[in-house]
């Protein structure tokens, strides 16, 4: 195993041999996309005047992603592809990206085309207007009435945890300053949702309105299962306030519990025994057994993410690498490589 290494762009450079720009785009099996995205991405960057790369990150893609990305690779230097020995998500692949990023400015974009490409000088606008993370915010969103339902949920669930009111914490579309991004990376979390935790970090967070387009080809890799598997990561990676709130509850329940228990006692010392509200006290029953599988369940979810973090294993293993740099970012221990070319 070889640890991270570091593949090269072809675009021209500034003195230290680094790009101003880096563009980190995870990639699962979106082969239908990926021409067309680089046809538009190439020309918005060649306008910007400034040395730029571009990182395609392969997270285990089944389909023709990662032909696709070696002949862009082939045909256009400042293109550095990553493939990961398998799937690991969206935040894993985007943090591969991260780690070999070696630009002044970083922005992450999806390879579905959702959100266009030309918006990124705008982003890089504000940067240098003095803001260290730039959010895009989805406005028109096309995307089913459900999920758009949960990710306003989930907004403005992340914006109380992380304390940084935003409206879109979903949206990948994101430009980092560099020393955000070396923070990000000394973070050993092995799940990391990535735009709350730079905005944790960061001290002139904004957020931008930008297009958002019908997905063209593909399906989202975001079921409803994982969209709820990331609400509960989110919930309980950044805050105790779920464990908290539930002991709050069972504190109020027992209190609750314990009058109900005098009321009866004291209605059977006055009325005498009865049958009525046999019913009733399955009801309540019912709700208290459904709280309590609700706290063991959150407790599960904490001690599964201290089980994911005391074993330190790698947020991703690298198959190859197309491309090499002698300029390589220190070690970081959350990645792994496993060959490279």
């Amino acid at each position: 195993m070889i640890l991270n290494g570091i593949p090269s762009a072809g675009a021209a450079r500034d003195g230290s041999g680094h790009p101003y720009l880096s563009v980190v785009i995870p990639v699962y099996n979106e082969a239908a996309n990926l021409e067309a995205l680089h046809a538009r991405l190439g020309p918005v960057l060649d306008q910007l005047g400034r040395s730029y790369e571009v990182i395609f990150v392969d997270d285990g893609s089944r389909d023709r992603s990662l032909e696709i990305l070696c002949g862009l690779h082939a045909a256009h230097p400042a293109v550095r592809v990553i493939a990961l020995n398998r799937n690991y998500g969206q935040h894993a692949a985007v943090f591969a990206g991260l780690d070999h990023a070696q630009g002044e400015v970083i922005v992450t974009l999806d390879a579905d085309l959702q959100n266009p490409p030309e918006e990124i000088p705008r982003l890089i606008a504000l940067v240098e207007a003095g803001h260290d993370v730039v959010g895009g915010w989805r406005q028109n969103r096309h995307d089913p009435l459900l999920r758009r339902w949960f990710s306003k949920a989930m907004n403005r669930l992340t914006s109380k945890i992380v304390g940084v009111q935003m409206r879109d914490y979903g949206c990948m579309l994101r430009a980092y300053r560099r020393d955000v991004v070396q923070v990000l990376r000394g973070c050993q979390e092995i799940s990391s949702f990535i735009p709350a935790l730079a905005n944790s970090f960061a001290h002139s967070p904004i957020e931008v309105p930008v297009e958002h387009a019908s997905r063209a080809h593909g399906r989202s890799s975001y079921n409803p299962f994982r969209l709820i598997r990331l609400g509960f990561d989110l919930a309980t990676g950044f805050s105790l306030l779920p464990i908290q709130t539930v002991s709050l509850a069972g504190i109020g329940i027992a209190l609750l519990g314990v009058g109900f228990g005098g009321f009866l006692l004291l209605r059977r010392l006055l009325v005498g025994p009865e049958v009525e509200g046999v019913f009733t006290l399955f009801a309540i029953l019912f709700v208290f057994v459904g709280i309590q599988v609700l706290a063991l369940g959150l407790i599960g979810e904490y001690i599964g993410r201290i089980y994911l973090e005391v074993r330190r294993r790698p947020r991703y293993v690298i198959q190859k690498i197309l491309g090499s740099s002698a300029a390589a970012p220190p070690h970081d221990a959350a990645g792994r490589q496993g060959g490279g070319a």
